[in-house]
Parts: C-alpha cells; sequence; structure tokens
C-alpha cells in the first residue's frame, strides 16, 4: 500500500517533467523502480541483532498473560531511562533507521544514540540474567 501511494506521489512531484503519452507504461517503471530501491534499502540493513531479536520476541508475545508480561519487561526496562531512549529504540529497532538516521531525528550524536542503546542492552541483559 505504501508503495502504490509512494508511485502516485512521485508521479504527482514530476508530472512537469513526465511524458504521460504511455501512461501505463509510465506507471510500471515509476512503480518497479520504487519497488527495487525499496529491496536495495532492505537488503543493505544489517542483520537483526540480538537486542533486536530480543525486543522482538518481547513485542511478538501471542497470548494475554505473555502480553502482560512483555509490558511488564517494557514498563521496567523503560522506566529508568529518559523517554527519548525509547524514542530511540523504536526507530532504530522497530523501523530499522540507521544509527545515523536515529541520531538525526532525535537532535543527538551517533556516540550518544550508541551509548542509549547500550544502556538499554544492558539493562535488557541484567533483566533476563539477574
Amino acid at each position: 500500500m505504501d508503495a502504490c501511494q509512494d508511485v502516485f506521489v512521485r508521479l504527482l512531484e514530476r508530472r512537469d517533467r513526465l511524458d504521460a503519452r504511455y501512461p501505463s507504461s509510465l506507471l510500471y517503471r515509476i512503480a518497479t523502480n520504487l519497488c527495487l530501491n525499496r529491496i536495495r534499502d532492505r537488503r543493505r540493513r544489517t542483520a537483526p541483532t540480538v537486542e533486536g531479536q530480543q525486543l522482538e520476541r518481547i513485542a511478538s508475545a501471542e497470548d494475554p498473560g505473555g502480553a502482560a508480561e512483555a509490558r511488564s519487561v517494557l514498563d521496567r526496562l523503560f522506566g529508568r531511562q529518559p523517554e527519548s531512549s525509547r524514542t530511540i529504540a523504536v526507530l532504530h529497532h522497530v523501523d530499522g533507521l540507521t544509527l545515523e538516521q536515529v541520531a538525526e531525528v532525535v537532535g543527538l550524536s551517533v556516540s550518544g544514540v550508541r551509548r542509549r542503546l547500550k544502556v538499554l542492552r544492558a539493562g535488557l541483559a541484567e533483566m533476563e540474567n539477574p
């Protein structure tokens, strides 16, 4: 759905420069290029990290008891951290942004983002292995 919307956004952004004699071919070419770029971007991302897998496991708890446990773990993990640490974790581990992109969004240096993630990792490891 996002890719479809992006095709039409690109079409509208470039409407003055496009030759619309063959609209179906034009839409096909824009969609193909956009999807290929998305696939390339996805491949460039690194493999899921250990902490990313842990957070994904927590987030995917399906049974009601597991969901309550997941909320409890996240509340304890983030309860001792600034709100921006939660934002950093979501941007990096859930949305898949690079450290540089996260740093730009939250207004910290890359080393600051890395430090916050390290603190969260340590907290999660401590909670799993008391």
